[in-house]
């Protein structure tokens, strides 16, 4: 997204900022999971799905909670004189705090606990935001930097031998004030920034395990069935590695591995993981046999993603060796009432289940790190998974140089993104790894993307998601609002839209403030649905030329102020009709048209016009009109920085007269014309004289607009436009093209 709400302000168009019929007071927003939670059942289900032992306790529920200022003494027990539900942020409704930390403050979390049976027993951190400092029984224990990522400490030492066990937490976090990864977090929410979130956000819990025990196990699958496993090792001593994995309950490949070495098995005709078939093999998998031995319970998907040459000769992502069109929506993964988290696991849940009703078959998670259960979700309903890197730091533009990122900043960058990496490794859904968003604190931008591929070469790398492009990683990826455009796809780079639509509509009831926004915004429904179909038939277009490979429209739900969600920020409301918003995203998927071009517009070369910015004659659009007065000029038209616009001749003045000619070819019915057009803002485009297009608004990139039956038959035809210049960018451009439907 933009970096901020006024920077829309310079795209012209419709209004961004929607007020609602009825103001509604401060936040208070719930979702209807949130009358299920108590401290009793809180993120019950078991935390971490692919590496399952069944002697665990949870330590979701009420702590006691001190906040005090950072200069200040650890407090003492009868200081923790408040309550906080966990996992749930201070700043949520559902922590029971409800309030945001004073700045230069250290959160503190205290419980008592029961030590699980076990020879070792491990206190693990689902996520915690951002600098944390664990005793247990008045002894430290560790210290973890990093909001995303799970954490563990061995505490068996710190242990009593009877009676009740005390954990005490310790918690910094700076937000935007410090230069760790925070994605939309900052300490003023506004626009595109939402409120922060401080402390523990994800489950808390105790695990018994043998002296010798799996620490992490790593899953590389191929598409021939072999699979390599890899374990690390807690305690000393050598001990057999094996693996079992299973078809249902029936073992179909067996392993082992002595010392250090990987596990190695293999399957015979896997079945494949995509979104149409998102199969799932169980494995089991040991350290050492008999008494004293470790065993896991995890899953394994069989999938592979690369770039590759599709059969109409464009680059093209491509999932187990077939081309596919990816498309979803961006996804924040805010709640109302629980911030960085869900309120129960079936609300985590839900996202994933309307997305996959709506017909996408790809979420982009954006800059934010999500527990292990979401993906474990997307694993199982079969949708894939960009993920981000939370972004931190600031911010550069779209020609600016990459910035200098102190030491320390570039250390904790690095190293959080290693341990993204690393915790979600082993899920098949996830398919691309996105490391910069939007030049937000974007540096070495070359080194990082190959770094990034070196690391996890199973996976795509979107170096840079829109804006400073670098000529690096798997995709060369645009943002366009609100669009669609779509970038030429590269020999070794596909072509994809990372970010698009922003359709905003205010749904009253249902709103965070009495204010919210979007890129364009829209009264009703049906002008909402109109506007969708509008885009998504552009869209499709693209697929075919210049061969866009992915789309990701904006976005999953309203967040606090912006309205442009395709559900409300309760998730109580879809904001259009789910099979209308269905059918056209499946027409994504089939074989694109085939586009060709009539008349060229400017964005590969200047193109010819004659123009004027003064009022002409009132027949100036007819073609015995005498426009020979006007200025020869190269297309397209408008200013430099309007998104989406080529400029061969600046245009500045409210209004602009344009007139080209085209040649349509014989044998050229007409019935599968179209202008192929951007305006910024409103537009009328006329043939011989008559009037085929009345366009409000600006695009902020090339569209396409049928030409009634007809009116194009073969021969020589005048195209004439006038553009007006609202507010912020402008720009023209027009040409013509035939579309082609291939055959069903």
């Amino acid at each position: 997204m933009k970096h901020h709400v006024r920077l829309l302000s310079t795209l012209g168009g419709t209004a961004l900022l929607l007020s609602l019929a009825s103001p509604q007071a401060t936040p208070t927003m719930r979702t209807r999971w949130a009358s299920k939670v108590t401290p009793q059942n809180v993120h019950r289900e078991y935390p971490r799905p692919q590496l399952v032992r069944p002697n665990w306790v949870n330590l979701n529920g009420q702590w006691d909670l001190a906040i005090v200022p950072s200069s200040a003494p650890r407090p003492g027990t009868s200081e923790f004189r408040r309550k906080i539900l966990v996992p749930f942020p201070v700043e949520s409704l559902l922590s029971g705090v409800n309030e945001r930390v004073p700045e230069g403050s250290t959160v503190w979390y205290r419980r008592t606990f029961s030590r699980p049976k076990g020879e070792r027993v491990l206190l693990h951190f689902g996520a915690v935001d951002w600098d944390s400092t664990v005793w247990v029984n008045g002894r430290e224990i560790g210290r973890h930097q990093g909001g995303f990522d799970p954490f563990s400490f061995d505490v068996t030492s710190a242990l009593r031998a009877s009676g009740p066990n005390e954990v005490v937490v310790a918690v910094k976090d700076p937000t935007d004030a410090g230069p760790q990864p925070r994605g939309k977090q900052v300490r003023r929410p506004e626009g595109i920034y939402y409120t922060p979130t401080t402390g523990i956000w994800q489950t808390v819990w105790l695990e018994g395990v043998p002296q010798r025990s799996i620490e992490s196990v790593k899953f590389t699958p191929k598409l021939d069935g072999s699979l390599r496993i890899d374990l690390r090792q807690r305690g000393e001593g050598a001990s057999v590695r094996w693996a079992e994995v299973l078809d249902g309950n029936r073992v179909v490949a067996r392993g082992t591995a002595l010392g250090t070495g990987s596990i190695r098995a293999q399957v015979s005709s896997p079945k494949l993981w995509s979104p149409e078939s998102p199969f799932l093999y169980r494995v089991r998998v040991g350290l050492g046999r008999g008494k004293g031995s470790d065993v896991v319970e995890s899953y394994v998907g069989f999938r592979e993603v690369s770039i590759g040459r599709a059969p109409d000769g464009k680059t093209r992502l491509m999932l187990n060796g077939k081309p596919i069109f990816m498309a979803g929506p961006l996804d924040q993964g805010f709640w109302p009432d629980g911030l960085f988290t869900a309120p129960t696991d079936d609300a985590l849940k839900y996202d994933i289940e309307v997305t996959k009703r709506l017909g996408f078959n790809m979420i982009r998670k954006h800059v934010k790190v999500e527990p292990a259960r979401w993906y474990h979700w997307c694993d199982k309903m079969g949708i894939l998974v960009w993920q981000d890197m939370p972004s931190g730091e600031r911010s550069i533009g779209p020609n600016d140089p990459d910035i200098k990122r102190t030491p320390e900043s570039q250390a904790i960058f690095e190293r959080e993104l290693k341990a993204m990496i690393d915790a979600l490794y082993n899920h098949p859904s996830i398919v691309t790894w996105v490391v910069f968003n939007e030049g937000w604190g974007q540096y070495d931008t070359a080194r990082m993307s190959k770094w990034t591929k070196d690391y996890d070469p199973t996976r795509l790398v979107d170096a840079v998601s829109g804006w400073a492009d670098r000529k690096v990683g798997d995709m060369h990826d645009w943002h366009v609002y609100p669009g669609p455009g779509s970038p030429q796809p590269e020999p070794t780079r596909a072509a994809v839209l990372g970010e698009f639509g922003g359709l905003g509509l205010v749904t009253p009831g249902h709103m965070w403030r009495d204010q919210a926004w979007g890129y364009q915004s829209f009264k009703t429904p049906q002008e909402l649905t109109d506007n969708f179909l509008r885009l998504f038939t552009n869209l499709r277009f693209l697929i075919g030329s210049p061969g866009l490979s992915a789309a990701v429209y904006t976005q999953t739900t309203d967040v606090e102020t912006e309205a442009n969600g395709l559900m409300t920020y309760d998730r109580e409301v879809l904001k259009m009709d789910e099979a209308t918003v269905r059918r056209a995203v499946m027409s994504l998927y089939g074989p694109p048209p085939v586009v060709e071009t009539i008349l060229a517009t400017s964005e590969l070369a200047a193109q010819t016009y004659r123009y004027t910015f003064t009022q002409p004659a009132s027949d100036w659009a007819q073609p015995g009109f005498s426009d020979t007065a006007w200025t020869e000029g190269k297309g397209g038209f408008g200013t430099a920085g309007t998104p989406g616009a080529v400029i061969g001749t600046v245009w500045s003045t409210p209004d602009i007269w344009l007139r080209r000619q085209v040649e349509i070819p014989a044998g050229t019915t007409g019935d599968d014309l179209y202008l192929r057009v951007i305006h910024d803002d409103a537009a009328e485009i006329y043939i011989d004289g008559k009037l085929v297009a009345n366009l409000t608004g600006w695009t902020g990139s090339y569209i396409h607009v049928p030409v009634p039956k007809g009116m194009l038959t073969p021969g020589r035809h005048t195209i004439a436009m006038k553009v007006h210049q609202d507010r912020g960018g402008q720009s023209a451009d027009v040409g013509v093209v035939r579309i082609v439907e291939p055959r069903r």
